[in-house]
């Protein structure tokens, strides 16, 4: 597909890709205007682990999302039919319910053998709820103290007493897809990648893409995912990627901080409804924004490291305004930088904060320091697989409101990251009329692997 290098995005209505709906699951709460407003006023949704009693654990705390409760996103028929579903896909089942009431479609856009199968999806979703108690239960039952060795005949028996093909089939990834599709009534292209903290991001862009090749005419986009349970949180601690501030949750996300250790774990979903704009129109539909370019790009240096010079970064933002046809280092007719917000993977730990930094300016040049780059994260939490589609969504947000969401936690500037991060408070970008002046936006995800994805969204224009 010549994905991120492909052509520009002209005035062809046939080539053109506009978002017309979304919806997430967060932390801050489900309602888009809501979790909306409150990352305006800086609320952190972190607190200590209630999934598990994480007690002795050296991070013991995360960004929970509070009361879900799928049944208020679906009702109770659908709820109940994917009861035994993983935490995380119904969070995706939530979010992407929202997405197509707000795009104004659902099963009817797939009655038909024709319209169904130009209905589809793509997402970056983790792995579903581990059965962890039964798992660890069985191999302690396995263990001889006799022998002093490891019992499979045991193991077995107790596996087979306690736990369930239905638990085993529910956290597979792939399985977060097909409960949307059937859910939804998606019976075209279905796509799950798994590029770590990148993969949303990458499902959006590739969504994209598919729509503009013609594969498709609707696509839903995004990803969910939860690692609030003992393994997942367990990785991180032993990878030293987490911040230990235990005796202060609330403060603990704190990009590019010279005082940052680590990023909070948080779980959640995200997901936009991608149509053709053309396909939008016919039926009615209001453009929220229009999808203009996508870049990836591989970082080819080490597994848990970023390239340390930021050029995967810059590869990735570069490809997606290039494709959007939109010079970097080029001032608007107006003075203006001709990108109005990044919203930044910014997550918290020294690497990431410091190479992105870097990443940025080799994508602007001179003009960086006038390029707003923020993160969520400082209040959702690390949401892994989910972040990117969500973080997608505030620039989608501040394309309509002209308000751009801050970085909270940052009180001590890192000498390394001396862009304009949105300190603190949310920054006003609308005219005096009150008309956002916020019209391009770059949503950056950097995964494990050395995973890079950006997109660019800018305003819908007919």
């Amino acid at each position: 597909m010549g994905i991120g290098a492909g052509e520009r995005i002209g005035d062809d209505m046939s080539n053109r890709v506009v978002v017309t709906g979304m919806g997430w699951v967060t932390p801050l709460g489900s309602d888009v205007e809501t979790v909306w407003a409150r990352l305006l006023k800086g609320d952190v949704g972190v607190g200590r682990v209630t999934h598990f009693d994480a007690g002795t654990f050296k991070t013991n705390f995360a960004a929970e999302v509070k009361g879900f409760s799928l049944e208020t996103f679906v009702g109770a028929e659908l709820a109940a039919r994917h009861g035994e579903a993983g935490l995380s896909t119904k969070f995706a089942l939530g979010a992407a319910a929202r997405a197509c009431e707000q795009a104004g479609i659902g099963r009817a856009l797939g009655e038909g053998k024709r319209k169904a199968r130009r209905f589809g999806l793509y997402f970056g979703a983790g792995e579903g709820t581990l059965d962890f108690d039964n798992y660890a239960a069985a191999n302690v039952a396995g263990w001889n103290a006799e022998t002093r060795a490891f019992d499979a005949a045991r193991w077995a028996k107790s596996a087979y007493a306690h736990m369930t093909a239905v638990r085993e089939i529910e956290q597979e990834p792939q399985m977060t897809l097909g409960h949307v599709a059937e859910a939804m009534g998606c019976k075209g292209p279905a796509s799950n990648c798994m590029t770590a903290c990148a993969a949303s991001t990458q499902a959006v862009g590739e969504a994209f893409e598919l729509i503009r090749h013609g594969d498709a005419d609707v696509m839903l986009a995004g990803g969910a995912h939860s690692m609030i349970h003992p393994l997942g949180m367990t990785g991180f601690i032993r990878l030293t990627a987490m911040s230990r501030r235990n005796d202060d949750p609330t403060h603990a996300p704190r990009p590019f901080d010279a005082t940052r250790d680590g990023f909070v774990m948080g779980e959640g979903a995200g997901v936009v409804v991608l149509e053709k704009l053309e396909h939008a129109l016919a039926r009615g539909a209001k453009p929220l924004c229009e999808v203009v370019g996508f870049g990836s790009t591989a970082d080819a240096f080490r597994i848990t490291d970023i390239q340390p010079d930021g050029k995967g970064g810059a590869g990735a933002m570069l490809g997606a305004l290039k494709q959007a046809g939109i010079n970097p280092r080029e001032l608007l007719s107006d003075g203006r930088a001709p990108v109005h917000y990044v919203s930044a993977h910014g997550t918290g730990t020294k690497e990431n904060d410091s190479i992105e930094t870097k990443a940025v300016k080799l994508t602007f040049g001179a003009l960086a320091p006038r390029v707003p780059f923020s993160s969520v994260k400082s209040m959702l939490g690390h949401l892994i697989q989910a972040a990117g589609a969500v973080e997608l969504i505030t620039c989608v947000q501040a394309i309509r409101t002209g308000w751009l969401p801050p970085t909270v936690n940052l009180n001590h500037p890192d000498p390394e990251c001396d862009l304009d991060h949105v300190p603190n408070t949310a920054r006003d970008c609308r005219s005096p009329e009150g008309k956002s002046l916020v019209d391009v936006c770059l949503s950056n995800s950097f995964g494990f692997g050395g995973q890079n994805d950006t997109v660019c969204v800018r305003g819908y224009r007919a």
